[in-house]
């Protein structure tokens, strides 16, 4: 397969492309010397329109433009306006502009005539929030924390650096959040490559769909979907950075692209290092010392085997902006991990310490993109993934340890080992899980006219998976588990766009299909005979939905969206993962919900140097057969090691509104306030309507931003930010029984959580030095099924970007 794909890249580079087509690109600044972010640059001619932006430090390209007169339009709300005519007749224009700042910038001067893109997938109807990570590329600053800050939805974390991640969207969390990276499930990529992994300035934006996910992603997404756009953009460019902080946490990243002018040859590389001992201090009811005759002593306790190590890489060669592709890359992804594990599913009073799990991927990808394929107005899409991913869950310690670090004793005051000769009570593992992988999505689009526009997407994944041990007698490891996942999903959309641009509608349907088959031995008791137990599964299911948006004037927009969606079960609900310790469940059914969404959006207000937006969002959740860990302390695991995914019987009703407000003024200061209140319950088996447990029901994040310039350096940033969230108090099981008996043992309390941080941008705009406080009244915090994540802590990053060569 590798000579094939050498051959076949081979073939391609040696096209000698004759297109007569060039980038325009340059620089932006003000006439102090500083660069213009953010200013909006609309291109004209040819028959062609686009719009870009300037970067971070001014930089600004428009690739892909057949040879002619161009016009270029730069305006910004801190400057008077220009307009560039421009003659491409070469493979490469340059221009440099200098915009002259203004006090007041009459708005009538300011035309937007046509959205950004980020305002683009706003105003399509659907419930989606878009981050974009210009500033964030430039902090300590993590894609998660990013993600977190966002109305509606909440950061699930199983402690520190490395730990299980989880996203909630409007209450609904886990795998009902599907999350991708440029439309490819990330669970493709194995454990060592999550959101964490990717810093911010290899993002473009991150689209958050809440409920109804468009038809595009062709996804069995059901509470949302959380969508990575990675750069596209090909100017060679170098970004390299380093963080070190607290819990001995270290961080490195480094990408860079190359792209030859002449040919459109590019080179694309990224590759990141991250490990923490994740030692931060923990209490609560399960961290004791259990003394001489079972005395339990609540302590403080330090983590002291939580370690996290992960490192890798991703490569791709291919073409960018060349007559026969917008984009083709034929790449490699590699990827390592090692994580100790402290505890079980739930934090125990007595500790692991020798629990570790070790994983790998090694994964082939392709991308190819056009627009105007064969004829104006039909682009194609294709991205490919496919190779394969191991895991090691190692368990044969035996040693007793307590949360004091020190080797545990019995009643007697004596050193012991467990009897069944391992960390977890379920016996010495060496578990070998070899998972073969694979994911394609393909889409087509085609643009009638200006009104209407026909859609067509297919995604296809499959999984392989074999489980061996060497812990297990011979006999076993013979006849060994094996556990496949296929899964089909089209969708057929229709976008309409009329009443001059006031009204959009998107119409969508889904065709659902998953194949599931088990081959699991069983033995007799004395392990001489063996009995396949093979289970297969083969089911379809049908999806639609509708988001429309109304604009009653520009600053005033009306949006509403519904669905019946499906949602599959994923391959850890179908046969668990004993490196998570969760049990498998071959009979857990597909989620079905009907999903609604309203709400509206006022602004972009602006009066003299102020500008503000605000939005709401009322949304309601019907679900059938809720798939989720055990509501209840009477159904979990009896030693709260394993945890297992099941449906719950009931229907499943969620209500919820949100509120967000955005001010800034003169770009200096900025304002960001949102909150979330929803409820999600269901029946419980004594009649009584409870709160599904482990979800918090009331969020507020707020954040502040000020901007100094000509610190102690002339053309110097500093950047100060303050950041706060609070969640209410929630339940992480729900006491047994019909009444609230053991209440206080179940609650996560109330949490409010404050950050401090500061950027300084060097002169040269190359260099960025940032320092971040987080918690800084070093409060408790939880997230997911009370384990404590780490307290206040400190961090100093360094970033170097090089845009020019």
């Amino acid at each position: 397969m590798v000579k094939k794909l050498l051959f076949l890249f081979a073939i391609i580079y040696n096209i000698n492309l004759v297109a007569q087509t060039g980038t325009i690109n340059g620089y932006v600044i003000f006439d102090n010397n500083e660069t213009a972010l953010g200013t909006s640059i609309i291109i004209k001619g040819n028959a062609i329109e686009k719009l870009a932006s300037v970067g971070v430090n001014g930089e600004f390209a428009i690739n892909n433009l057949p040879f002619g007169n161009y016009t270029l339009n730069f305006s910004s709300l801190n400057a008077k306006s220009q307009t560039k005519n421009i003659l491409l007749n070469s493979k490469n224009k340059t221009i440099n502009i200098v915009l002259e700042l203004t006090d007041y910038q009459d708005l009538k001067e300011v035309v937007v005539q046509t959205k950004t893109e980020k305002r683009k997938i706003e105003d399509k109807g659907f419930s989606v929030n878009v981050i974009e990570t210009k500033e964030a590329s430039l902090r300590n600053v993590q894609t998660n924390e990013l993600l977190n800050t966002t109305v509606g939805v909440k950061l699930r974390q199983n402690g520190g650096l490395g730990s299980n991640v989880e996203y909630s969207l409007n209450g609904l969390s886990g795998n009902s959040v599907s999350i991708f990276i440029d439309g490819i499930p990330i669970s493709m990529y194995g454990s060592s490559f999550n959101l964490n992994s990717i810093p911010p300035a290899l993002i473009e934006r991150i689209e958050i769909y809440k409920g109804v996910v468009p038809g595009h992603l062709a996804d069995d997404a059901l509470g949302g979907a959380i969508n990575i756009v990675m750069k596209t953009g090909s100017k060679t460019n170098f970004n390299a950075s380093i963080s070190y902080g607290s819990f001995n946490t270290l961080q490195v990243n480094a990408n860079g692209l190359y792209r030859d002018e002449k040919s459109g040859f590019t080179v694309k590389a990224s590759a990141f290092y991250n490990y923490s001992d994740n030692n931060y201090k923990i209490s609560g009811p399960t961290i004791v010392d259990i003394g001489i005759g079972g005395v339990e002593t609540p302590i403080t306790a330090r983590r002291f085997y939580d370690a996290y190590k992960s490192y890798g890489s991703v490569l791709n060669l291919g073409y960018t902006d060349v007559k026969w592709a917008d984009q083709f890359f034929i790449g490699v992804t590699g990827s390592d991990d090692y994580k100790q594990v402290q505890h079980g599913a739930f934090v125990n009073k007595i500790p692991y310490k020798g629990r570790f799990l070790e994983s790998d991927a090694l994964l082939a990808n392709l991308v190819y993109l056009k627009k105007d394929f064969l004829t104006n107005g039909l682009d194609v899409n294709i991205t490919g993934l496919f190779g394969e991913r191991h895991r090691v869950v190692n368990d044969t310690t035996a040693v007793a340890y307590s949360w004091t670090g020190n080797r545990a004793t019995n009643f007697r005051g004596e050193e012991y080992e467990y009897t069944w000769g391992s960390q977890s009570e379920q016996g010495p593992t060496l578990l070998n899980i070899k998972r073969q992988v694979s994911s394609v999505r393909a889409g087509v689009s085609y643009k009638i006219n200006n009104n209407h526009k026909v859609l067509v997407n297919h995604f296809y994944s499959g999984l392989d998976r074999e489980d061996s041990d060497e812990m297990v007698s011979l006999l076993e490891n013979t006849f060994q588990s094996t556990s496949d996942l296929y899964k089909n999903i089209t969708s057929l959309s229709y976008e309409l766009n009329t009443f001059e641009n006031k009204l959009k509608l998107n119409i969508f349907g889904k065709h659902y299909q998953q194949k599931v088959l088990n081959t699991s031995p069983e033995f007799n008791d004395d392990e001489t005979e063996v009995l396949k137990t093979v289970y297969n599964s083969n089911k379809n299911y049908n999806g639609f939905g509708l988001a429309g948006s109304y604009a009653f004037k520009s600053t005033v927009t009306l949006l509403a969206s519904a669905e019946k969606a499906i949602r599959l079960p994923s391959e850890i609900e179908v046969f668990g993962d004993a490196g998570d310790n969760v049990v498998a469940n071959l009979s857990v059914k597909p989620e079905i919900s009907k999903n609604i969404n309203l709400g509206f959006r006022f602004g972009k207000f602006k009066i003299n140097s102020h500008d503000f937006t605000i939005s709401t969002n009322l949304f309601a959740r019907n679900i059938q057969d809720l798939i989720g860990l055990p509501a209840s302390s009477e159904n979990s695991w009896e030693n709260d090691e394993l945890v297992q995914y099941a449906n719950f019987d009931d229907k499943t009703t969620s209500k919820g509104i949100e509120l967000q407000l955005s001010y800034n003024y003169k770009n200096n200061f900025g304002l960001n306030f949102n909150l979330s209140r929803l409820t999600l319950e269901y029946t419980n088996r004594f009649g009584n309507t409870v709160d599904i447990p482990n979800t918090p029901l009331f969020t507020i994040n707020g954040s502040l931003r000020y901007s100094f310039k000509n610190i102690i350096q002339n053309k110097s940033r500093l950047n100060l930010y303050y950041s706060n969230y609070f969640t209410d108090e929630f339940l992480y099981l729900n006491p047994p029984g019909d009444n609230n008996t053991g209440y206080d043992e179940f609650v996560i309390p109330k949490q409010f959580i404050q950050d401090l941080g500061f950027s300084y941008i060097f002169p040269d705009k190359k260099l960025v030095l940032s320092f971040d406080a987080k918690n800084i009244f070093d409060k408790a915090a939880y997230d997911n099924r009370s384990v404590q994540k780490p307290g206040r802590a400190f961090y100093l990053k360094l970033n170097y970007t090089i845009n020019k060569f």
